[in-house]
C-alpha cells in the first residue's frame, strides 16, 4: 500500500465516523416530518449557506465540467464559476430566500410539489411535479457516483470503481436515513469547511507547479501553448487565453445560464430556503453562501484551466473525465505534504458529492412519500407512516442511483443529460411567479410546467430524427435554457387570459409578507 492510499484511507475513516456520529445525534431531532424534511424551519445562516453551496457543487463539477471546459475553453471557463456565484447564488438569495421562507411557512409546504398544490389549489400539479422530480433527479444522482468513483480509482487503480460508489452510498444512507435534513445541514457545515480549505490549498499547489508558474506564468504559458501531435482536442494559445471563450463563446453563455439560472427552479436548492429560521439568518446566509460559491466555483474552473499545462497537453487515458484526477496525481503525488493534501482533496470531493447526493435523494424521496403516494391514494396518510416511508425511500433511492451508476443503463444515462434543465425548466415559472404575483392562475402555472416539458421533449424528438440522439443530448444546455425562458413567459401570459376563482384565498396567502 502506498502512502497516498494509506493517508486517504485514514482520512476516509475519520470522515465516515464523523458523518455517522452526526446522523446518530440528529436522529432525536428528526422524529417529526417537519424535522426530517426541513429541520423544523429552524436552521441557522451558516448551516443553510453551506448546505446551499455544497449542494450546488459536487464532484461532477470538478471532474466533468471544470475538467472538460477548462481543458477545451481555457481562462474563459472561469466565467461559469463567476456566473454560478453571482447569478445562481447571490441573486437567488436576494430575490427568493425570504419570500420562499415566508410563503412556504404560511402554506405549511415542505416540498416543491406541496408548494404547488397549496399555492395553486391543484392536486394534479402536485402529482405531475412529484413524477418529474422522481424521473429526472434520481438518475442525476447516478452522475455524482460516477464522478467521484473515477477520482478514487485514480489513487486506488487496483480497486473497482463500483466499490467506491458503494462506500459513498453506504455513508450517505447512514446519516441521511437517520437524521434527515437536520443531519444534512450539520454535515454540510463540516463538508463546506473541508471544501473551502481543500480548494484554497489545491489552488495554491497547482499555481506553484513548475509548468504553471503562478498567475502571471499561467497566462503567459497558456498564450504560448501548442497542441501536441495527435491531440484529439487541438487548440491554440489564443483560444485558451481568450477571456470571453473565443470560439466557445456561445457554448459558454448557454452553460453559464443553465448552471446559474437553473438553480432558481431546482427543488433541492430552493428547499434550503424553506428551512432557514428568520430574516436575519437570510441576510447573513446570503453573504456566506456567495463567498463560498466564489471560492469553490472559480477555484474549480481555474484548476481545469491549468490542466493542459500540468499534463503537458496530453489528454490522459480515460479522456476528459480523467483530466482532474490526473492533475491531482501530478501535482500532489510526491512528497509527504503533497500526499497528505491529496487525501484532504479526496475528502473535499467526497464531501461535495455526498452533499449533492443527499439533497437530491431527500427531495426525490419526499416527493414520492409526502406528495405522490398520498395524492394517488386520495386519503390522508398518518404522519408516522409518511416518516417511515420517507426514510425507507431515501434508502431505496440511494440504492437505485447506485445501481444506475454501475450498470450504465442507456436510458438512465440519457436522462442525466437533461435532468438539470428539464426540472428547472418545468418549475421555474410557476415557482417564481407564484411568489411575486397574486394574478398567477392555476391554469397559468400548469401551462408553465407543461411548456417546459414540451420544449425539451419536442426539441429532442426533432433533433434526434434529423441528426441522432447523441446530437440532441449535446444540445441539452440550450434546451434547458429555452425551457426556463418559455416557462417564465408562458405562466404570466396564460394567467392574463384566465381567472383565479379563489381571490380571497390568494389574498390570505400573500398576507405572509406582512408577517415577521
Amino acid at each position: 500500500m502506498t502512502n497516498a492510499q494509506l493517508y486517504t484511507i485514514i482520512a476516509l475513516c475519520i470522515y465516515a465516523s464523523a458523518m455517522a456520529l452526526i446522523g446518530c445525534i440528529s436522529y432525536g431531532k428528526s422524529k417529526t416530518l417537519d424535522g426530517f424534511l426541513i429541520g423544523g424551519r429552524n436552521i441557522g445562516a451558516w448551516s443553510t449557506a453551506f448546505a446551499y453551496g455544497t449542494s450546488y457543487f459536487s464532484a461532477v463539477v470538478f471532474v466533468g465540467y471544470a475538467g472538460q471546459h477548462g481543458w477545451n475553453i481555457g481562462v474563459g471557463s472561469i466565467w461559469i464559476g463567476i456566473g454560478n456565484a453571482f447569478l445562481g447564488c447571490l441573486l437567488s438569495w436576494l430575490l427568493f430566500a425570504n419570500r420562499t421562507r415566508k410563503m412556504t411557512k404560511k402554506l405549511n409546504a415542505r416540498t416543491m410539489p406541496d408548494y404547488f398544490e397549496k399555492r395553486y389549489d391543484s392536486k394534479g400539479m402536485k402529482i405531475l411535479a412529484a413524477v418529474i422530480i422522481f424521473v429526472f433527479l434520481v438518475p442525476y444522482s447516478a452522475a455524482v457516483y460516477k464522478g467521484l468513483g473515477s477520482l478514487f480509482s485514480a489513487i486506488f487503480p487496483g480497486v473497482e470503481t463500483w466499490v467506491w460508489m458503494l462506500i459513498i452510498a453506504c455513508l450517505t444512507s447512514v446519516y441521511l436515513v437517520a437524521g434527515g435534513y437536520i443531519a444534512t445541514a450539520y454535515t454540510n457545515l463540516i463538508q463546506g469547511v473541508v471544501m473551502l480549505a481543500g480548494v484554497v490549498c489545491l489552488i495554491f499547489a497547482v499555481l506553484n507547479h513548475d509548468a504553471v508558474g503562478g498567475v502571471t506564468g499561467l497566462i503567459e504559458n497558456l498564450r504560448n501553448f501548442e497542441s501536441v501531435p495527435g491531440d484529439p482536442n487541438p487548440t491554440t494559445g489564443a483560444q485558451l487565453t481568450n477571456i470571453f471563450g473565443g470560439s466557445s463563446f456561445k457554448f459558454l453563455c448557454f452553460n453559464i445560464m443553465l448552471t446559474s439560472f437553473g438553480t432558481w427552479g431546482l427543488p433541492q436548492m430552493i428547499g434550503k430556503f424553506y428551512a432557514i429560521k428568520d430574516t436575519t439568518a437570510i441576510k447573513r446566509g446570503t453573504v456566506i453562501s456567495t463567498i463560498f460559491c466564489v471560492v469553490i466555483g472559480c477555484g474549480a474552473y481555474l484548476l481545469g484551466t491549468t490542466s493542459r499545462l500540468v499534463l503537458g497537453g496530453v489528454l490522459p487515458e480515460g479522456g476528459i473525465d480523467s483530466v482532474i484526477p490526473a492533475v491531482l496525481m501530478e501535482v500532489l503525488g510526491g512528497g509527504a505534504l503533497g500526499i497528505i493534501l491529496l487525501a484532504v482533496i479526496m475528502i473535499l470531493l467526497l464531501s461535495a458529492s455526498m452533499s449533492t447526493l443527499e439533497s437530491v435523494v431527500l427531495t426525490s424521496a419526499s416527493s414520492v412519500a409526502v406528495d405522490l403516494i398520498p395524492a394517488i391514494r386520495k386519503k390522508e396518510t398518518k404522519a408516522e407512516t409518511q416518516m417511515l416511508l420517507t426514510r425507507l425511500l431515501c434508502f431505496a433511492f440511494v440504492a437505485c442511483s447506485f445501481i444506475f451508476a454501475t450498470q450504465n443503463i442507456p436510458i438512465i444515462v440519457s436522462l442525466m443529460s437533461f435532468s438539470w434543465g428539464i426540472v428547472s425548466g418545468c418549475f421555474i415559472g410557476p415557482y417564481i411567479w407564484g411568489l411575486f404575483s397574486k394574478k398567477i392562475t392555476k391554469t397559468g402555472a400548469f401551462s408553465g410546467i407543461i411548456s417546459g416539458l414540451l420544449v425539451v421533449g419536442v426539441s429532442t424528438l426533432v433533433i434526434s430524427l434529423n441528426s441522432g440522439f447523441s446530437v440532441a443530448a449535446s444540445k441539452s444546455p440550450e434546451m434547458g435554457v429555452a425551457a426556463m425562458a418559455v416557462s417564465l413567459v408562458v405562466v404570466p401570459l396564460v394567467s392574463a387570459v384566465t381567472k383565479n376563482r379563489d381571490a380571497k384565498r390568494i389574498d390570505e396567502i400573500f398576507t405572509c409578507y406582512n408577517e415577521d
